[in-house]
């Protein structure tokens, strides 16, 4: 059988690091930036530029801070939940790996946690929440392919703090931030930009409790977040030396976002990835969504299930389309169920979703012609 024509333009499906902003070709420094300490005026002011417009294109409301902390995500939640958590009982939702580890890290830390885990695919029942608690969930499960819907099950009387894991939803959902206290993601995975670095959007209420806050544990310089260090961080003066070189790439990814309308423009080029894959799958038996309730889908880290394939001949269709240059770490999660995931964020273009798919296809008919 012939193979299809075209290849995709950027076989970059990754869910983390995730694709280049559509137009990235290289580094350049206009701003003279690197090789300068990062306390230096310059390098501060991008700081706090890159932080200011992350929250006028996420559209927080007045009041909100943010700041860059060491260790992606999972840098930025470990601080929270080391820091943070413990004052009151802590609402666990988990439905991906990495919801898991917030909720055992919970546990291992001696705070009391009422858990709440739904199977890969799933989500778990959300009107469990008690607003006497703190509430710990990920907005997408980015290793299960689902997603919270809304936040319309947070209550707004809440007494308690939630801490949102959004790094696989940030840049392609509009959030309820009054519903959200704590909100953390990576750069790396909303918008393409270069690894190791997180980001915390503090809520005023959030930023009260902090100020306030005595840890009752020891607490390693990185997770350290009390009386003000909060406002310090969101104030540029991060706890440790941050990459310029990766600021400066973040700070060109929000200017991509700016020049195609803004979060609107992030969401709907998201929304027009996943609608290829939801054609690919309606019009394809042999493949269908982790997540079976279409409304609790993720639009951004897509998890497929391929029916008729082991996981072994799965490994090879996902090999050969590595090796052809037409889709590069699209397997499942090391923990996940067998399938592929699709990264269908806004920095990948539609066109090269539609080719890749097409590319499956083929590779998928050959490994069934071989065992037929």
């Amino acid at each position: 059988m012939p193979e299809p024509t075209f290849k995709p333009y950027n076989p970059c499906f990754s869910s983390g690091p995730c694709a280049k902003r559509p137009g990235f070709n290289e580094f350049k420094d206009p701003n003279k930036v690197l090789g300068r300490s990062h306390r230096a005026k310059v390098c501060k002011d991008r700081i706090n530029k890159s932080m200011s417009d992350t929250l006028r294109i996420l559209g927080c409301p007045p009041g909100f801070k943010a700041g860059i902390v060491p260790a992606s995500d999972t840098g930025a939640v470990e601080m929270i939940l080391w820091s943070l958590m413990g004052e009151r009982e802590v609402d666990a939702f988990h439905y991906d790996t990495f919801g898991t580890t917030w909720a055992n890290d919970l546990q291992s830390l001696g705070v009391t946690i009422n858990s709440y885990k739904a199977e890969y695919g799933k989500l778990p029942d959300f009107s469990k929440v008690n607003p006497k608690n703190d509430v710990v969930f990920p907005w997408n499960g980015t290793t299960s392919g689902a997603c919270v819907p809304n936040g319309d099950w947070i209550p707004a009387d809440r007494e308690g703090l939630v801490v949102c894991d959004a790094t696989s939803a940030a840049f392609a959902v509009n959030f309820p931030w009054d519903k959200l206290d704590i909100t953390t993601f990576s750069w790396q995975k909303a918008l393409g930009g270069e690894a190791a670095h997180g980001v915390i959007v503090f809520s005023p209420r959030a930023l009260e409790r902090i100020r306030a806050n005595k840890p009752d544990r020891p607490l390693p310089k990185i997770f350290s977040l009390s009386g003000k260090m909060a406002d310090e961080i969101c104030a540029g003066n991060v706890i440790n030396t941050v990459s310029m070189m990766c600021v400066e790439d973040y700070l060109k990814c929000l200017e991509w976002v700016d020049s195609i309308g803004g979060l609107e423009g992030t969401i709907r080029r998201t929304a027009a990835n996943f609608e290829k894959v939801r054609e690919f799958v309606e019009a394809n038996e042999w493949v269908e969504f982790l997540c079976d309730v279409a409304e609790h889908r993720s639009k951004t880290s897509v998890c497929l299930v391929i029916k008729d394939l082991d996981a072994d001949q799965l490994k090879k269709v996902t090999g050969k389309l590595e090796a052809a240059d037409v889709a590069y770490d699209i397997g499942s999660y090391r923990d996940a169920p067998s399938g592929i995931r699709v990264w269908c964020g806004a920095t990948v273009e539609a066109q090269d979703v539609e080719i890749m798919l097409q590319w499956l296809k083929h590779c998928h008919d050959a490994a069934m012609a071989q065992t037929a």
